[in-house]
Protein backbone atom coordinates (compact mmCIF):
# COMPACT_ATOMS: atom_id res chain seq x y z
CA UNK A 1 0.00 0.00 0.00
CA UNK A 2 2.85 2.31 -0.02
CA UNK A 3 2.44 3.55 -3.38
CA UNK A 4 -1.32 4.54 -2.40
CA UNK A 5 -0.35 6.08 0.63
CA UNK A 6 2.33 8.48 -1.20
CA UNK A 7 -0.51 9.24 -3.94
CA UNK A 8 -2.79 9.98 -0.86
CA UNK A 9 -0.38 12.13 0.68
CA UNK A 10 0.66 14.19 -2.71
CA UNK A 11 -2.89 14.49 -3.26
CA UNK A 12 -3.82 16.05 0.07
CA UNK A 13 -0.25 18.52 0.39
CA UNK A 14 0.80 19.32 -3.43
CA UNK A 15 -2.82 19.28 -5.04
CA UNK A 16 -0.13 20.78 -8.25
CA UNK A 17 2.19 17.94 -8.53
CA UNK A 18 -0.63 15.30 -8.03
CA UNK A 19 -2.24 17.03 -10.78
CA UNK A 20 1.20 16.38 -13.09
CA UNK A 21 1.57 13.13 -11.98
CA UNK A 22 -1.78 11.84 -12.39
CA UNK A 23 -1.57 13.29 -15.84
CA UNK A 24 1.35 11.25 -16.62
CA UNK A 25 1.36 7.17 -18.06
CA UNK A 26 0.72 4.56 -15.00
CA UNK A 27 4.48 3.53 -15.07
CA UNK A 28 5.58 7.06 -14.65
CA UNK A 29 3.35 7.72 -11.48
CA UNK A 30 4.79 4.70 -10.03
CA UNK A 31 8.05 6.83 -9.79
CA UNK A 32 6.32 10.25 -9.52
CA UNK A 33 4.61 9.88 -6.22
CA UNK A 34 6.94 8.01 -4.18
CA UNK A 35 9.66 11.22 -5.00
CA UNK A 36 6.56 13.64 -4.48
CA UNK A 37 5.45 12.43 -1.48
CA UNK A 38 9.22 12.78 -0.04
CA UNK A 39 9.61 16.04 -0.67
CA UNK A 40 6.35 16.95 0.96
CA UNK A 41 7.74 14.98 4.35
CA UNK A 42 11.03 16.90 3.62
CA UNK A 43 9.49 20.33 3.20
CA UNK A 44 7.50 21.09 5.61
CA UNK A 45 9.65 19.28 8.34
CA UNK A 46 11.17 22.50 9.50
CA UNK A 47 7.57 23.83 9.57
CA UNK A 48 5.67 21.54 12.06
CA UNK A 49 7.86 22.74 14.78
CA UNK A 50 8.97 25.98 16.43
CA UNK A 51 12.20 24.01 17.42
CA UNK A 52 15.24 24.10 15.06
CA UNK A 53 16.79 21.17 17.29
CA UNK A 54 14.03 19.46 16.76
CA UNK A 55 13.63 19.97 13.08
CA UNK A 56 17.05 19.30 12.03
CA UNK A 57 16.12 15.48 13.94
CA UNK A 58 13.16 15.80 11.38
CA UNK A 59 15.68 16.23 8.62
CA UNK A 60 18.28 13.66 9.56
CA UNK A 61 15.84 11.14 9.97
CA UNK A 62 15.47 11.56 5.71
CA UNK A 63 18.88 11.79 5.71
CA UNK A 64 19.69 8.11 7.40
CA UNK A 65 16.38 7.09 6.02
CA UNK A 66 18.38 8.18 1.83
CA UNK A 67 21.32 6.29 3.32
CA UNK A 68 20.07 2.97 4.03
CA UNK A 69 18.50 3.29 0.77
CA UNK A 70 21.57 4.04 -0.73
CA UNK A 71 23.75 1.52 0.53
CA UNK A 72 21.13 -1.79 0.02
CA UNK A 73 19.94 -1.73 3.56
CA UNK A 74 16.56 -2.48 4.91
CA UNK A 75 15.23 1.08 5.15
CA UNK A 76 12.86 1.83 8.07
CA UNK A 77 9.60 0.90 7.90
CA UNK A 78 7.66 3.86 6.73
CA UNK A 79 5.21 4.35 3.90
CA UNK A 80 7.33 6.80 1.78
CA UNK A 81 10.64 5.01 2.57
CA UNK A 82 8.91 2.02 1.39
CA UNK A 83 7.80 3.86 -1.99
CA UNK A 84 10.99 5.69 -2.30
CA UNK A 85 13.17 2.32 -2.06
CA UNK A 86 11.03 0.81 -4.66
CA UNK A 87 12.41 3.17 -7.19
CA UNK A 88 15.35 5.02 -6.00
CA UNK A 89 19.04 4.18 -6.60
CA UNK A 90 21.95 5.08 -4.71
CA UNK A 91 22.61 8.01 -7.28
CA UNK A 92 19.03 9.42 -6.85
CA UNK A 93 19.13 8.78 -2.82
CA UNK A 94 22.85 11.31 -2.89
CA UNK A 95 21.12 13.63 -4.93
CA UNK A 96 18.07 13.54 -2.85
CA UNK A 97 20.26 14.03 0.49
CA UNK A 98 22.08 17.21 -1.00
CA UNK A 99 18.13 18.33 -1.15
CA UNK A 100 17.08 17.90 2.62
CA UNK A 101 20.82 19.45 3.49
CA UNK A 102 19.69 22.64 1.39
CA UNK A 103 16.21 22.66 3.60
CA UNK A 104 18.21 23.39 6.26
CA UNK A 105 17.88 26.93 5.58
CA UNK A 106 14.06 26.68 6.02
CA UNK A 107 14.80 25.84 9.93
CA UNK A 108 15.87 29.01 10.61
CA UNK A 109 15.23 32.79 10.13
CA UNK A 110 18.90 34.04 8.31
CA UNK A 111 18.30 35.41 4.86
CA UNK A 112 20.72 33.92 1.94
CA UNK A 113 24.34 35.05 2.32
CA UNK A 114 25.12 35.97 -1.59
CA UNK A 115 22.88 35.56 -4.46
CA UNK A 116 24.63 32.00 -5.56
CA UNK A 117 23.60 30.54 -2.29
CA UNK A 118 20.39 31.42 -2.99
CA UNK A 119 20.55 30.37 -6.56
CA UNK A 120 22.02 26.83 -5.01
CA UNK A 121 19.33 26.38 -3.16
CA UNK A 122 16.52 27.12 -5.66
CA UNK A 123 18.57 24.15 -8.32
CA UNK A 124 18.89 21.79 -4.98
CA UNK A 125 15.41 22.26 -3.48
CA UNK A 126 13.82 22.22 -7.29
CA UNK A 127 16.70 21.30 -9.40
CA UNK A 128 17.68 18.00 -7.82
CA UNK A 129 13.90 16.71 -7.40
CA UNK A 130 13.18 17.25 -10.91
CA UNK A 131 16.28 16.15 -12.21
CA UNK A 132 16.20 12.81 -10.32
CA UNK A 133 12.49 12.16 -11.22
CA UNK A 134 13.67 12.33 -14.91
CA UNK A 135 16.62 10.39 -14.70
CA UNK A 136 14.70 7.67 -13.44
CA UNK A 137 11.85 8.05 -15.88
CA UNK A 138 14.02 8.04 -19.14
CA UNK A 139 16.81 9.33 -20.75
CA UNK A 140 17.62 13.46 -19.79
CA UNK A 141 19.72 16.22 -20.46
CA UNK A 142 20.76 17.39 -16.51
CA UNK A 143 21.73 20.52 -18.05
CA UNK A 144 18.40 21.32 -19.76
CA UNK A 145 15.84 19.44 -16.75
CA UNK A 146 17.95 22.19 -14.54
CA UNK A 147 17.48 25.22 -16.53
CA UNK A 148 13.73 24.37 -16.53
CA UNK A 149 14.13 23.52 -12.88
CA UNK A 150 15.59 27.23 -11.90
CA UNK A 151 12.91 28.82 -13.55
CA UNK A 152 9.93 26.49 -11.62
CA UNK A 153 11.90 26.92 -8.44
CA UNK A 154 11.93 31.02 -8.23
CA UNK A 155 8.26 31.03 -9.23
CA UNK A 156 7.52 28.97 -6.44
CA UNK A 157 9.53 31.17 -4.27
CA UNK A 158 7.17 34.14 -6.10
CA UNK A 159 4.49 32.51 -4.78
CA UNK A 160 5.43 31.66 -1.19
CA UNK A 161 6.73 34.63 -0.44
CA UNK A 162 3.82 36.54 1.41
CA UNK A 163 3.82 33.36 3.66
CA UNK A 164 7.37 33.10 4.57
CA UNK A 165 7.80 36.65 5.06
CA UNK A 166 4.56 36.24 7.35
CA UNK A 167 6.90 33.76 9.09
CA UNK A 168 9.56 36.12 9.58
CA UNK A 169 11.58 34.73 6.60
CA UNK A 170 13.58 37.04 4.13
CA UNK A 171 12.73 34.91 0.91
CA UNK A 172 15.10 37.17 -1.76
CA UNK A 173 18.57 38.49 -1.92
CA UNK A 174 16.95 41.90 -3.50
CA UNK A 175 13.37 42.39 -2.51
CA UNK A 176 12.52 45.65 -4.17
CA UNK A 177 10.60 45.90 -7.18
CA UNK A 178 13.54 45.70 -9.84
CA UNK A 179 15.29 43.08 -7.86
CA UNK A 180 12.27 41.22 -8.20
CA UNK A 181 12.32 42.31 -11.91
CA UNK A 182 15.37 41.18 -12.32
CA UNK A 183 15.18 37.78 -10.97
CA UNK A 184 11.82 36.87 -12.96
CA UNK A 185 13.64 37.91 -16.17
CA UNK A 186 16.53 35.43 -15.26
CA UNK A 187 14.34 32.66 -14.61
CA UNK A 188 12.32 33.57 -18.29
CA UNK A 189 16.09 33.66 -19.83
CA UNK A 190 16.62 29.99 -18.24
CA UNK A 191 13.12 28.60 -19.41
CA UNK A 192 13.91 30.00 -23.21
CA UNK A 193 17.52 28.28 -22.97
CA UNK A 194 15.51 24.86 -21.62
CA UNK A 195 13.17 25.38 -24.07
CA UNK A 196 16.00 25.13 -27.00
CA UNK A 197 17.20 21.80 -25.92
CA UNK A 198 13.40 20.47 -25.58
CA UNK A 199 15.00 17.80 -28.16
CA UNK A 200 17.76 16.08 -25.43
CA UNK A 201 14.71 14.96 -23.08
CA UNK A 202 13.05 12.05 -23.77
CA UNK A 203 9.37 11.48 -24.00
CA UNK A 204 9.79 9.14 -21.17
CA UNK A 205 11.45 11.70 -19.12
CA UNK A 206 9.03 14.49 -20.08
CA UNK A 207 6.56 13.49 -17.00
CA UNK A 208 9.03 14.77 -14.89
CA UNK A 209 8.49 18.38 -16.12
CA UNK A 210 5.19 18.96 -16.44
CA UNK A 211 4.57 20.09 -12.86
CA UNK A 212 6.10 22.80 -13.60
CA UNK A 213 3.54 23.83 -16.16
CA UNK A 214 2.79 27.29 -13.90
CA UNK A 215 6.23 28.90 -14.10
CA UNK A 216 6.06 30.73 -17.25
CA UNK A 217 2.87 32.62 -16.45
CA UNK A 218 4.06 33.30 -13.15
CA UNK A 219 7.24 34.44 -13.81
CA UNK A 220 6.05 36.58 -16.66
CA UNK A 221 3.17 38.27 -14.02
CA UNK A 222 6.18 39.11 -11.67
CA UNK A 223 8.40 40.53 -14.36
CA UNK A 224 5.27 43.06 -15.48
CA UNK A 225 4.34 43.78 -12.21
CA UNK A 226 6.49 43.10 -9.58
CA UNK A 227 4.05 44.45 -7.00
CA UNK A 228 2.13 41.54 -7.34
CA UNK A 229 4.69 39.85 -5.19
CA UNK A 230 3.81 41.04 -2.15
CA UNK A 231 -0.13 42.19 -2.56
CA UNK A 232 -0.08 37.85 -3.23
CA UNK A 233 -1.63 38.78 -6.36
CA UNK A 234 -0.13 35.70 -8.40
CA UNK A 235 -2.72 33.50 -8.71
CA UNK A 236 -4.29 32.72 -12.36
CA UNK A 237 -7.84 32.54 -13.82
CA UNK A 238 -9.00 28.94 -13.07
CA UNK A 239 -10.16 28.18 -16.67
CA UNK A 240 -7.15 29.97 -17.80
CA UNK A 241 -4.80 27.60 -15.28
CA UNK A 242 -6.95 24.38 -16.83
CA UNK A 243 -6.60 25.06 -19.90
CA UNK A 244 -2.12 25.46 -19.98
CA UNK A 245 -2.05 22.53 -17.85
CA UNK A 246 -3.95 20.34 -20.75
CA UNK A 247 -1.58 22.21 -23.34
CA UNK A 248 1.04 21.74 -22.00
CA UNK A 249 0.60 17.63 -20.64
CA UNK A 250 -0.65 16.98 -24.05
CA UNK A 251 1.63 19.24 -26.11
CA UNK A 252 4.26 19.85 -24.24
CA UNK A 253 6.26 20.72 -21.33
CA UNK A 254 7.83 23.87 -23.00
CA UNK A 255 5.51 25.65 -23.60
Amino acid sequence: MSFEACAALVERADPLRFRAAMASPVAARRILFPLYAFNVEVARAPWVTEEPMIAEMRLQWWRDALEEIAQGRTPRKHEVVDGLAAVLDAKGAACLDLLIAARRWDVYKDGFEDQQHFDDYIDATSGHLMWTAARLLGDADEVVVRNYAYAVGVANIFQAIPALTAQGRTPLIDASLEGMTHLAQQAIARLAVAKKGRALVSMQARPALVAGYHARPILKMVAAAPERVAADALDRNPAQDSLRFLNVSLRGWWR
